[in-house]
């Protein structure tokens, strides 16, 4: 799912049949290709006008390709990909961004899919950004969140990205911010972001969302201590989920210990206290509750102005780190900090050099380099 175009390669179609070395014939192994009717698929280059039109349309074909391309590393499609994102930033803002976590096993993409469809059932348009861990060794990842939301992932309501974190902060996709406006533009009304539920992926994803749910198993005892404190602190609900059956009981003792808990913790968000609630994805119950405490949240903290004065944080907050990331990449991409580097860190090993005085060396280097760069670029434009 790429925006730029492909094609067959050349060894593949020449005549009516395909030849490559060590194959005489793949007319046998293809039909298609032997009977000459085969034709080599060349995928359409999208314009700018043809991306802003589709998303806001709400065509989820080229919702997925313009997300491609905002998520895609190469050069040449960052300023294609900003500019499309630029003309759709009118027809954002307007949707509901819930943000859910939770330790593996607790059962959030089963809580989501279930959530999901409730909401879809109500008339809402769903977007379930979905961020899966990546292998740090063969950096691929599962991807397998359509899998797990079968019955959600095949409703025309609902749009489902898994995207890779690739190895980012805390496990969460770098684009994941602008993938959140393109499902806004695209007509979405509720935006549902699960992390991986490791390292420090909830605080990132507390500053792209307006509520913060944390999905927690029943009984809990030693389960709490799994629980930082820190992620606590961030949640605008704690949901006990799989309350039902035999577990049911323990879920309300779980229910009770959390809600003590919280009682000496800070609230997530001004003017609102944070509460447990019990769930079941399975037989559906609580999911009504929960949606309506959601509702709540939004109308008591719209009128406040808390709900507007942090869209208004986070947007600063993305600009800074948009910031910190340029800084590093243009850092760690000069030619001359990259020649100098293994040098500089041998002398940290060897106790040549202290750390601190390592990092004063490399920025002065940086430093200097880019002024005669600058000096250049004025010299050229005065002659």
């Amino acid at each position: 799912m790429s925006d730029y175009t492909t094609t067959t390669p050349e060894w593949a179609v020449q005549g009516n049949a395909a030849v490559m070395s060590g194959v005489e014939e793949l007319g046998n192994i293809n039909p298609a290709l032997a009977s000459g009717k085969f034709k080599p698929v060349r995928r359409t280059v999208l314009s700018e006008d043809e991306f802003v039109d589709g998303v806001s349309r709400g065509d989820r074909v080229i919702l997925s390709r313009a997300i491609t391309l905002i998520e895609s590393n190469n050069p040449k499609h960052f300023g294609k990909a900003q500019r499309v994102l630029q003309r759709l930033l009118p027809k954002t803002g307007r949707a509901l961004r819930i943000g859910i976590t939770g330790v593996p096993g607790a059962g959030k993409s089963t809580l989501i899919e279930a959530f999901g469809n409730m909401l879809c059932d109500e008339g809402h348009k769903i977007a379930v950004l979905a961020v899966d861990p990546t292998s740090s060794i063969t950096k691929g990842s599962i991807l397998g969140d359509k899998t797990r939301m079968g019955t959600l992932s095949r409703r025309p309501e609902a749009f489902i990205r898994p995207s890779p974190a690739g190895g980012t902060l805390g496990g969460v996709a770098r684009k994941s911010r602008e993938t959140m406006l393109m499902c806004e533009a695209a007509g979405y009304d509720i935006i549902l972001i699960e992390t991986v539920g490791v390292g420090q992926s909830e605080t990132i994803v507390r500053s792209m969302v307006d509520f913060f749910m944390l999905v927690v198993l029943t009984g809990a005892g030693d389960d709490l201590q799994g629980i930082k404190k820190g992620i606590m602190e961030l949640a605008d609900a704690i949901v006990i989920n799989k309350a039902d059956g035999d577990n049911l009981v323990k879920a309300k003792v779980t229910r009770g210990e959390y809600e003590r808990m919280v009682e000496f913790i800070r609230p997530a968000t001004e003017g609102w206290p944070t509460h447990a609630y019990l769930c079941s994805a399975i037989e559906k119950t609580g999911l009504a509750e929960l949606w309506k405490v959601i509702q709540v949240f939004r109308e008591i903290t719209t009128k406040s102005g808390v709900f507007y004065r942090r869209r208004d944080s986070q947007l600063l907050d993305w600009m800074q780190s948009m910031i910190d990331e340029h800084l590093h990449n243009l850092f760690f991409g000069d030619a001359v900090i990259n020649g100098r580097m293994p040098e500089i860190k041998e002398a940290v090993l060897n106790g040549t050099i202290s750390p601190t005085q390592a990092v004063a060396e490399l920025v002065k280097m940086f430093d200097v380099k880019r002024a005669a760069e600058r000096q250049q670029s004025v010299l050229k434009n005065e002659l």
